[in-house]
């Protein structure tokens, strides 16, 4: 559900004119106009291919002032269909985009709103050309960079391709650790299709071991009982599995700049351009801890762990970054 606080947190105004400005995650319109449903769905995309991000309507464009819906476009807005909009979103893309809408009231002027969460599978492919002008093109990725979308970059598209590649990989190593106790000979894999075929020690899951029912010797009933499993032996706790650390490649080699060092490098090109600025780039790109960009040195396992299980990271956690970063701070600062 879309949280009214957060939207009226990104209405607040500072002086005459709205303190946030469109980036990574943000993007205003001043209307709602159902003709432009294919400009709408092309953000929809692109935000969905970054971290997801937020649309919002009744927000004038220079000067950006929060002026509200006019009758018409509120109107318009609350005709929309979700299922209607979600199955031309179906027709156009080569995944589902999930999101929300919202109208809401603020300081007697309303505001429209799409929330687009991040795409669970990537990249979301354009399947059709679609829109006035063509907005949307078959095969075209649409990415969100800064305050603006367009077609995504190579350094973008091959961190996607990278993450793929990095999940099955911990999919793995996920696997690997669960029967690293026994070993590769004395363990094996309990299909539900089959029966085992090797002796050893039976590796269960932590949380399927929660949901295990023992029975009693002598009390199985195999007329009327559901389907089981007869172990032949003894089942023995396990409180920690013990198994080797998978060593990671050297961050520094992938990520050699320092946040400072990042920004004494961007400074040597661009003199004029003050540090601030560069920070606030930074940030409203979403470079600090992105795969492509910038990654988290944790100080410790027990950070990087909880990092990965809950997304948490420890306050004061530095980051550094590659030279990816220093070409794309270099070319947005331009």
């Amino acid at each position: 559900m879309i949280d009214p606080n957060e939207i009226i947190d990104l209405l607040r105004v500072k002086g005459k004119h709205l303190f946030h400005r469109e980036g990574q995650s943000l993007e205003f319109k001043e209307q709602f106009n159902f003709a432009a449903l294919a400009d709408y769905f092309r953000d929809f995309s692109a935000f969905a291919n970054n971290k997801g991000g937020c649309l919002i309507f009744g927000v004038t464009d220079a000067p950006r002032t929060a002026s509200g819906l006019s009758e018409r476009s509120l109107a318009a807005f609350s005709k929309l269909d979700p299922e209607m909009i979600s199955g031309f979103i179906l027709e156009i893309f080569s995944c589902n985009i999930f999101w929300e809408s919202l109208i809401l009231e603020h300081e007697e002027k309303h505001f429209a709103v799409f929330k687009v969460y991040e795409a669970v599978v990537k990249p979301v492919i354009a399947k059709k050309d679609e829109g006035r002008g063509q907005a949307i093109r078959n095969g075209d990725i649409y990415y969100r960079y800064g305050g603006r979308t367009q077609r995504i970059q190579s350094a973008e598209l091959e961190r996607i391709i990278n993450k793929h590649i990095e999940n099955a990989h911990k999919d793995w190593i996920r696997l690997v650790k669960d029967i690293g106790p026994a070993g590769p000979r004395n363990a094996f894999i309990l299909k539900t299709d089959g029966k085992p075929q090797a002796n050893g020690s039976f590796v269960v899951d932590g949380e399927l071991a929660k949901k295990l029912k023992f029975l009693k010797e002598g009390h199985f009933d195999e007329v009327d009982g559901g389907e089981a499993l007869k172990l032949v032996g003894s089942l023995e706790p396990v409180d920690t599995l013990e198994v080797e650390k998978v060593v990671k490649e050297n961050l520094f080699e992938r990520y050699p700049y320092s946040a400072t060092e990042l920004a004494n490098e961007v400074r040597k090109q661009l003199p004029s351009v003050g540090a601030n600025l560069i920070w606030d780039t930074i940030k409203e790109n979403g470079l600090k801890g992105s795969d492509a960009y910038g990654a988290y040195n944790f100080r410790n396992m027990k950070q990087q762990d909880e990092f990965e299980e809950c997304g948490k990271v420890a306050l004061g956690t530095p980051s550094i970054y590659s030279k990816d970063a220093l070409s794309f701070l270099l070319k947005i600062l331009r």
